[in-house]
């Protein structure tokens, strides 16, 4: 999810120069099973335990061989590849301090890593110390990737997180001054004021924000039961003069019974929505009123007249 392959190939690469003893041999052959079983075969459980198994072999290694240390940033890499896609992230920092013991101790490129996987998953908290222990570290400030480090701290830890005041520090600090341009240090920057205008125009009284929300989905649902009714009736309505002439009766108590039910069961006059359902009810009563009534109301006036 994070490595891709040529990042494994790379890592293999530091590497992959010509041993100088036989258990150096040895490590460079689990490496090589490990990029293979991740890449080939994708099997990812086994790729992170031949990882774990080659860093808990590296004890048999001297410590002052130079190339200890770039067999344990190899095992690394692809083990936190792995456990990426296991999906046991949560596992990948603790399991990183387990072999560095300290945090400032974490090569630049692993820290790297941590930074983008936390940030990915929506845990960029989980690594905030850690980074910032290691930014801080005078030794780490001359490493190949400290300013990168420092970058994916800035962007995907503190300004999600909504730390502006420590942002800001960063950037316009020791760490920006050695680390960004002038114009990198105005763009983190501008970048910082925005977040801190989105947070300003977010709403003071969240509760107030729920109950508008609520109120409009109540509205919302309302005007959809009221399109269906109107459907219903028109359905209904349809039925009835299907059946003859002999449904007169039948309609008045149809219509009498559905206006009872509407007001007394189904409606709260005091929701505001309310008047939009008596407005819809009443043009639809008036609508069938002249259908359905007014050629009886005309007989029985010409009846009168003659």
């Amino acid at each position: 999810m994070l490595v891709r392959k040529q990042n494994a190939e790379t890592c293999c690469g530091s590497v992959c120069s010509p041993p100088s003893s036989s258990a150096s041999s040895h490590m460079l052959s689990r490496l090589d099973t490990a990029a293979e079983q991740m890449m080939v075969h994708k099997d990812f459980q086994a790729a992170f335990d031949t990882c774990d198994g080659g860093l808990e072999s590296l004890d048999s290694l001297e410590q002052e061989d130079n190339r200890c240390a770039e067999f344990k940033a190899g095992f690394c890499i692809l083990g936190i590849q792995a456990l990426a896609e296991l999906n046991q992230w949560h596992r990948v920092l603790p399991w990183v301090l387990k072999q560095y013991e300290y945090q400032e101790k974490i090569p630049a490129k692993i820290m790297q890593m941590c930074i983008l996987l936390y940030s990915k998953v929506g845990e960029p908290a989980v690594t905030q110390e850690a980074a910032r222990v290691w930014l801080h570290c005078l030794s780490n400030s001359r490493v190949l990737g400290f300013g990168t480090v420092a970058e994916l701290y800035l962007l995907h830890v503190l300004v999600p997180l909504g730390h502006t005041q420590e942002a800001r520090e960063l950037i316009v600090g020791d760490i920006g001054k050695s680390t960004f341009t002038e114009d990198q240090r105005q763009t983190a920057l501008d970048v910082v004021e925005e977040k801190e205008k989105r947070n300003q125009e977010t709403p003071l009284n969240p509760g107030c924000n729920l109950d508008s929300e609520i109120a409009a989905n109540s509205v919302s649902s309302q005007g959809a039961v009221v399109h269906k009714l109107w459907a219903m009736l028109r359905f209904v309505y349809r039925k009835f003069l299907m059946a003859g002439s002999g449904t007169f009766p039948l309609r008045r108590v149809f219509v009498v019974f559905l206006l009872l039910y509407l007001l007394f069961v189904r409606m709260d006059p005091a929701l505001p929505s309310s008047f939009v359902w008596i407005s819809k009810l009443l043009q639809l009563l008036k609508q069938m009123w002249r259908t359905m009534f007014a050629p009886y109301h005309q007989t029985f006036t010409q009846s009168k007249e003659l």
